[in-house]
């Protein structure tokens, strides 16, 4: 993939530096530090989390085992990494930089972060822009972080190039791996942590190199959206299974979400089956200039006509929906921005400069409210539970009497539903990443 990647690379940072310039100029700044991270400690304790590096290093170049490195950029000139190389014979040294992005950068190797810190020192200007954490390269040049440069690079990172277009492909096959093999663990019968195992297996990946823990829930577990406890006895019963699990290549995600009947004839499984119809259809609509909170009310309306047509409710689609009791079933957001994040940043951004749209108020759980534009990737993830804390509240309702609470309960020891797949906005039909991984392994 490396040859391949080379031309993209070049193409990709030309467009990074191009952001990055203008971002410079409207805040007013002449200079960008760039942090990786350092990794911080636990509360009274000599450990540390798995290091991540910062999502801003990462949009550089795909450099993810660097902690203390910095990169430097000044417009007009070659940009240089301030790589951290200690000597360490108590962990893992980082390796020296190679492959086909390191052509494009001054590489300065440093042994220890005092070293780093005299490198930074020779590069910051009066008005410099220093991006990380506080502390990130000691207390004498603490990270300011400008808002309005923030917000230009938020809302461009939105936009994805096509190099980062094949790395995300690429996650989308590590997680699609994955997900294979978790449907197979689920057929023979595997505990909730058995089916983990083999998800890590099969993805090659464990789980600090995972975008997100794993979320995988059999039966009832299925109701708690990010259920993440993994049991390790079989269950009794094995009724259904629902696993949102990615993958994770060069610090970009992918986000996939499956659900599955262990009946594949019955009333559960069909219900899986019209949710995915469902979701589908909202896929195709994934295109240019289309406001994503439109799409979000489309998804609850289509949501009203599944919950009719499996007999949930006695009421029209349309009733359902206008009365809320499909925010009941579907009680979070659509989707949102995917990236060098999961839910990658940015997704609220009202303009470059800045500002917030929020989610229509009764959907305050809705991540992207944006105009949808080529090069964006979005997840999209309708789903159907049966929450007992939301369906209780909902009985207590007057809409609560167009609920058949019999149907209802035939359906709570299955938990519930979703469906999810990375879905690429373009200037002509959508690419759906996730369908493209499932059939080329198919």
């Amino acid at each position: 993939m490396s040859a391949a990647l080379a031309s993209l690379y070049a193409q990709h940072l030309d467009q990074v530096i191009h952001d990055s310039d203008a971002a410079l100029a409207a805040s007013g700044h002449d200079s960008l530090l760039i942090a990786a991270g350092t990794p911080r400690l636990r509360f009274l304790d000599d450990q540390a989390p798995p290091f991540v590096a910062s999502p801003h290093f990462l949009h550089w170049l795909p450099l993810t085992d660097a902690p203390g490195s910095w990169i430097v950029h000044v417009p007009g000139r070659r940009p240089r990494l301030i790589f951290l190389q200690p000597r360490d014979y108590w962990h893992v040294v980082p390796d020296t930089p190679q492959g086909y992005w390191v052509e494009h950068f001054d590489i300065v190797t440093v042994a220890d972060e005092n070293a780093a810190r005299l490198e930074l020192e020779r590069s910051l200007g009066e008005h410099s822009a220093v991006l990380g954490e506080d502390g990130a390269a000691g207390s004498d040049i603490a990270p300011n972080n400008p808002p309005a440069l923030l917000a230009r690079l938020h809302w461009t990172r939105a936009c994805k190039t096509a190099y980062e277009i094949t790395l995300m492909r690429a996650a989308s096959r590590i997680g699609t791996r994955g997900h294979l093999a978790a449907a197979r663990a689920f057929a023979a019968g595997a505990s909730e942590f058995e089916i983990h195992l083999a998800y890590l297996a099969a993805s090659g990946q464990t789980e600090a190199e995972l975008p997100y823990a794993n979320i995988i829930g059999l039966n009832t577990h299925g109701a708690v959206l990010h259920y993440t406890r993994f049991e390790r006895a079989r269950p009794d019963a094995r009724r259904s299974l629902l696993i949102d699990a990615g993958g994770q290549y060069a610090g970009y995600a992918s986000d996939i979400t499956r659900t599955y009947a262990a009946e594949p004839h019955g009333d559960f499984a069909a219900l899986v089956a019209t949710l995915e119809e469902m979701q589908q259809i909202l896929c195709l609509d994934v295109r240019a200039g289309q406001p994503y909170p439109e799409l979000h009310l489309e998804a609850h309306r289509l949501l009203g006509g599944v919950l009719a047509a499996h007999g949930l409710v006695r009421c029209s689609a349309e009733a359902a929906f206008a009365q809320g009791i499909t925010r009941t079933f579907l009680p979070h957001g659509l989707g949102h921005l995917l990236g060098l994040q999961v839910h990658d940043i940015g997704g609220q951004q009202s303009t470059p400069e800045g500002g917030r749209t929020p989610p229509p108020p009764e959907h305050p759980y809705l991540r992207l409210t944006r105009t949808l534009e080529p090069g964006m990737v979005v997840t999209i993830e309708p789903g159907l539970y049966f929450i007992p804390m939301l369906l209780d509240a909902l009985r207590a309702t007057p809409a609560g009497s167009d609920v058949d609470w019999a149907r209802v309960e035939t359906f709570m020891p299955c938990g519930g539903i979703r469906i999810e797949d990375d879905v690429l906005c373009t200037a002509d039909d959508p690419h759906n990443l996730t369908r493209e991984a499932f059939a080329a392994l198919a």
